[in-house]
């Protein structure tokens, strides 16, 4: 299967282009996004809408490849955490927190991190590698549809996501903007650019590239004992 691409890597103009190089139409792209992410299909034959040819011609070339579940932690205030396998002895958590009026998932965008915070568990694992795009949006799609299925509703049950999971995410640029993408198209999770964040060390440069490609919230982590220190 290592040959197959795997379609949690695009944004909606990714898929597109992929889509293109197949000979299809962009409105093709636009029915498969919706599709994996709308409605968390990863079997071509559920996607009824699509012509025949297409649905046999991605079989022979793509997956939508989910990540492992390592374990499952359900804690009584309602809140999960899951731990994924992303292979080479490698693992990330992804976090669910349900409130009252949002429900928040936590995501991880490296294994291990290199930036070494002291007060950070993560930092003290060492950095092994980044997640490819799929790998970060693998966290929410899986979370979504489990949590639908759980709850019983097709209504959305994630509205905001925080990249606060393991990880730098902005030294993790070029696999992290196409995954915001996609948390943010309507076509995908239509999540509000309020309610994506990103949380990070403090890298400058990225911080002002991302206002550019991709206007999300921001969360700059300052740890310090005291306010001097932190200003």
């Amino acid at each position: 299967m290592s040959a197959f691409v795997n379609l949690l890597d695009f944004d909606l103009d990714g898929l597109a282009a992929y889509c293109e190089q197949l000979g299809e139409k962009r409105f093709r792209a636009t029915q498969l996004f919706r599709w994996i992410h709308q409605k968390g299909a990863s079997d071509f034959d559920q996607m009824t809408d699509l012509a025949k040819s297409l649905r046999s011609k991605l079989q022979g070339v793509a997956h939508i490849q989910p990540l492992s579940i390592i374990s499952e932690h359900v804690s009584s205030d309602g809140t999960i955490k899951w731990l994924f396998d992303v292979g080479q002895g490698n693992a990330v958590e992804t976090v669910f927190i349900p409130e009252d009026d949002r429900g928040t998932l936590c995501v991880s965008s490296q294994a291990g991190c290199a930036v070494g915070c002291r007060f950070c568990s993560t930092g003290h694992q060492g950095f092994s590698r980044n997640l490819s795009t799929g790998e970060i949006v693998a966290q929410l799609w899986h979370a979504e549809h489990a949590l639908r299925k759980r709850q019983n509703t097709s209504e959305r049950v994630i509205s905001n996501v925080v990249m606060m999971g393991m990880g730098e995410p902005l030294q993790n640029y070029g696999a992290l903007v196409p995954a915001l993408r996609t948390m943010l198209d309507d076509h995908g999770y239509g999540l509000s650019r309020r309610r994506v964040t990103v949380s990070t060390s403090g890298v400058v440069p990225m911080i002002e590239r991302l206002q550019q490609d991709c206007p999300v919230a921001l969360a700059v982590s300052l740890h310090a004992p005291n306010d001097a220190l932190r200003d």
